[in-house]
C-alpha cells in the first residue's frame, strides 16, 4: 500500500507473539495446545510489590511523572546497579521506559544514523535486528554456533567489526538460548572491544537474576571498567520479579546518551505508567527472596525438559546456565517426514508440524537466526512441560 512508510517494509512483526497468538486461537477453537512459546514466567507478581501498587493508588499517585521516571525509582536503580553489579550512577545516568524494549528502542532511535552498523550475536532475541532496522541501522550478524555452545567467540566478534560499527548489541543469560558468559569468556569479548574504541556496548541484563547452578552473572562493564564510559547496561524488572504486564525497564550510561534518549521519550510516549514505577520502586527495594526460590523451580523443569528433548529421536539439547529458555538442535530431524505427512525441510516447517499434528507451540530457531533449532520456554507447569515433552518425543518417533 503506497500510503504507508517504506520503513515498515524493513520489519516484520515478532514470530514469538506470532506463535503465541497462533496458540491461543488454536485452544480457542477447541484443540488442546501447549503454548511453550511465551516468554514470561508463569509465577504471580510477588504481593509486596502489588500492594505497594494499591497504595499508590489509594494515594493519589496517578498524575504524570517525570518523563524518563520517578526521582525515588532512579535513586533506586543506582543502588540496585551498585549493589548488584557494583556500578557507580547518578540519577542523571538513568532512565526509565515502557519496558525494557522501549529503553533498547530508545537508545538506537537516539544514536543510529544511515549506514549505522549494529554486531548482534546469533542466535538472537527476534527483536534486535528488527529495531535496528526501524532507527535506520544496519544489523551485523556475528553467529555463534552449537559448537560454542551458543556463545559469541572473540574472532567473531572482530571479524563482525567494522569502521561503521556503532554498537555491540550483547545479551547474557540469552534470549533465545539461556547461554550465559562467564567472566572469562565476556572478559575475551571486552579486550576485542577495547581495540575498537569507537564500538559502543548494548548490554541487555533482563535475565540477570535467573541463572543455575553456580553459574556467576557478570556485565560488561563490570568486568572491564574502561569500558563504562562507552556501555548502555539495560535491565528491568519483568522477569526476575514477574512483571511482564507492568511494562517497566531501565538502562544507565553515559549523560550525553540518556538524555538524547530522555529527549525520544519526551516527544513519544512520555512517562511510563505511575502506578507500575511505584511497583518497581518495591521491587528494586524489597524481599529478593523469592527470586531464590522461583529460580528452584525454573531449574527443575530446565532439567525435566533437557533431558526429556535429549531423549527425543533427532534432537541435541543443551543444559543453559540461565533464563527460561532450552535451544535444541534439530538437525536429526531435517530431511524427515512426520507421520502426518509433512515435510520436515526446516525448523518453521518442524515447528508447524508439531502444532497441528501434537499441539505443542514451540518458536523456529531461524527467528532467532540460528538453524535447524527450536526455542522451548519452560515458564510453565512441570505437567504441562512433561506431557509437551512426551507429545514432541512422539513427533520424532515418527519421523521417517
Amino acid at each position: 500500500m503506497a500510503f504507508l512508510s517504506d520503513t515498515l517494509s524493513r520489519v516484520k512483526p515478532s514470530p514469538t507473539i506470532a506463535v503465541t497468538t497462533k496458540a491461543a486461537e488454536l485452544k480457542a477453537a477447541g484443540q488442546d495446545v501447549i503454548g511453550l512459546g511465551a516468554g514470561e514466567p508463569d509465577f504471580d507478581t510477588p504481593q509486596n510489590i502489588k500492594d505497594a501498587a494499591k497504595a499508590a493508588i489509594d494515594a493519589g499517585k496517578t498524575k504524570y511523572t517525570a518523563v524518563d521516571g520517578l526521582p525515588d525509582l532512579k535513586a533506586a536503580i543506582c543502588a540496585k546497579f551498585k549493589r548488584d553489579n557494583g556500578l557507580d550512577y547518578a540519577p542523571a545516568q538513568v532512565t526509565v521506559g515502557t519496558g525494557g524494549k522501549q529503553v533498547l528502542y530508545n537508545a538506537l532511535v537516539a544514536t543510529l544514523n544511515a549506514g549505522d552498523e549494529v554486531v548482534i550475536p546469533a542466535p538472537y532475541w527476534v527483536s534486535y535486528p528488527d529495531m535496528v532496522l526501524l532507527a535506520g541501522g544496519e544489523p551485523i550478524i556475528a553467529e555463534a554456533t552449537a559448537d560454542t555452545a551458543y556463545k559469541l567467540t572473540p574472532e567473531a566478534l572482530e571479524a563482525a567489526i567494522t569502521p561503521k560499527t556503532k554498537w555491540l548489541i550483547f545479551n547474557s543469560p540469552s534470549n533465545p538460548t539461556g547461554a550465559g558468559y562467564t567472566w572469562d569468556e565476556l572478559k575475551a569479548l571486552t579486550d576485542v572491544l577495547m581495540r575498537h574504541p569507537h564500538v559502543w556496548i548494548m548490554s541487555d541484563d533482563m535475565y540477570e537474576h535467573l541463572v543455575y547452578d553456580d553459574f556467576v552473572f557478570c556485565t560488561p562493564a563490570q568486568v572491564e571498567p574502561a569500558l563504562y564510559d562507552r556501555t548502555l547496561t539495560v535491565n528491568g524488572v519483568s522477569k526476575a520479579y514477574a512483571m511482564t504486564g507492568w511494562r517497566i525497564g531501565y538502562a544507565a550510561g553515559p549523560k550525553e546518551v540518556i538524555g538524547a534518549m530522555r529527549k525520544i521519550q519526551s516527544q513519544s510516549t512520555s512517562n511510563p505508567c505511575s502506578i507500575s514505577q511505584w511497583a518497581a520502586l518495591e521491587a528494586l527495594n524489597g524481599p529478593q527472596d523469592y527470586i531464590a526460590e522461583n529460580n528452584k523451580t525454573f531449574q527443575r523443569r530446565r532439567d525435566l525438559v533437557v533431558k526429556m528433548l535429549n531423549a527425543a529421536e533427532g534432537i541435541t539439547c543443551p543444559v543453559p546456565e540461565g533464563a527460561f529458555y532450552v535451544y535444541p538442535s534439530i538437525a536429526g530431524c531435517i530431511g524427515k517426514t512426520s507421520a502426518g505427512g509433512a515435510k520436515i525441510e526446516n525448523d518453521e516447517a518442524f515447528a508447524t508440524a508439531l502444532l497441528e499434528e501434537k499441539g505443542v507451540a514451540v518458536v523456529f530457531g531461524a527467528a532467532f537466526g540460528t538453524s535447524p533449532a527450536f526455542r522451548v520456554s519452560y515458564a510453565t507447569s512441570d505437567d504441562a512441560l512433561r506431557e509437551a515433552c512426551t507429545r514432541i518425543q512422539d513427533f520424532c518417533a515418527g519421523l521417517k
